[in-house]
Order: structure tokens, then C-alpha cells, then sequence
């Protein structure tokens, strides 16, 4: 059952506060081909090392090159949606992965993961990582966007107890309260985004069953 317009309204609202961008998507195929579309508009990654300006061999100096191919990790997608996102990135040249995200931390366009829940008073949402593939997706690629089904958006943080109870009672595990793009502040209070994590938070409301 999803959750009431108002309540989703208040998430967007709440999320775009903190600079996150919202959209609704009937269905699965939409949200990927949105996932797509976002790569294709963003630059491609760029390693920032230093030393670049000295004399370099040709390997090392093309690691101060810009990512020619984009990459998009997708960790916990199921098989039938991986599959589907494979085909798009094909058609776009983009490289797709949901494993071994270690060999790729200099160099992830997008990360698309699923949210568990929504907290719709703060823009919240709840990510429980079972696995270190889907922790890295959050944290290291450029734009993070999370798949959050409108059926799981609670209106307090209260409200997501249970779930989370639930969780503390199974093997451990790390779950994640994302609220925005990653950002931090200098001692002289001046915001950046981006240093700890994603540059971008993108949400698509998920309305399909």
C-alpha cells in the first residue's frame, strides 16, 4: 500500500531542503532508464592526484587522464533488472558492475541502490548494507541515486523502529541514515559537498507495487 501523497510531498520537500533531487517513476524500466540518462549527461569521473604536473611515464599519466568509459554500479539490483540496465548501458557504452567495487573507488559515475525506507519528517532514507559492495556504492561514487518504493516512507523516524529492531535481532549488518549529498564544513563554516561521499543524491519515488 503506498503511502499518502502528503506524505510523500513532505519526503520531497524535506530531501530537496538538503539538496537532493527528487522524481516520481511509475515503474522499474523508467527508474533505469533515468539512471541511464543521468550518467549520459554527467562529465566522467576524474582521478584527482597530485604530481600529475611532473614528467610521467605513460601509464602513470594516463591515470591523471579523465575515466573515458563511465561506470555504474548497481549492487543489489535483481538479475532480471541488472540485466535490463546491462542492455542500456550497452547501447551508451557505459560499464556496469555489482561486485568487486574495491577495483573501482577512483572511478564510479552512479551508484543505484534500493532504499528500505523513507523518513518522510527529515527527507531520510534507511539502507540496510548487508553486503560491503552495496556500503562502497553509497559512499564512493559521484552520484548516489536511491530506488525508494513510496510504500516504505514512514512519517517519523519513530515510525522505522520496528524495522530497525527487527534488523538488530538478525547478524549485524550497517545500516545507513542518508540525509542529502554528502557534505561537511572547514572551521570557518564554509560548505562543501561531496568530500565524504557523493556529490549528488538523487530519489526516485518508486509508485509501482
Amino acid at each position: 500500500m503506498d503511502a499518502p501523497a502528503d506524505l510523500v510531498e513532505l519526503f520531497r520537500t524535506k530531501a530537496e531542503l538538503v539538496s537532493a533531487v527528487t522524481l516520481r517513476a511509475a515503474d522499474m524500466p523508467t527508474a533505469l532508464a533515468y539512471v541511464v540518462d543521468a550518467c549520459e549527461k554527467k562529465d566522467a569521473c576524474k582521478l584527482l592526484l597530485s604530481g600529475c604536473e611532473a614528467g610521467l611515464s605513460a601509464p602513470a599519466a594516463d591515470l591523471c587522464e579523465t575515466i573515458t568509459q563511465k561506470t555504474i554500479a548497481a549492487p543489489d539490483l535483481s538479475d532480471a533488472d541488472f540485466a535490463a540496465l546491462g542492455t542500456l548501458c550497452e547501447q551508451k557504452g557505459f560499464r556496469l558492475i555489482r561486485d568487486g567495487l574495491r577495483n573501482h573507488l577512483g572511478g564510479i559515475d552512479i551508484a543505484v541502490t534500493h532504499a528500505d525506507a523513507g523518513i518522510a519528517e527529515t527527507g531520510t532514507l534507511v539502507l540496510r548494507s548487508r553486503s560491503e559492495e552495496l556500503r562502497l556504492a553509497t559512499m564512493v561514487a559521484e552520484v548516489h541515486i536511491a530506488l525508494l518504493p513510496v510504500s516504505v516512507i514512514k512519517a517519523a523516524s519513530h515510525d522505522v523502529e520496528p524495522l530497525v529492531r527487527q534488523w538488530m535481532a538478525e547478524p549485524p549488518d550497517y545500516t545507513a541514515f542518508i540525509t542529502g549529498a554528502s557534505r561537511t564544513a572547514d572551521i570557518e563554516r564554509v560548505l562543501a559537498l561531496g568530500v565524504h561521499g557523493p556529490l549528488e543524491l538523487h530519489i526516485v519515488f518508486l509508485t509501482e507495487a
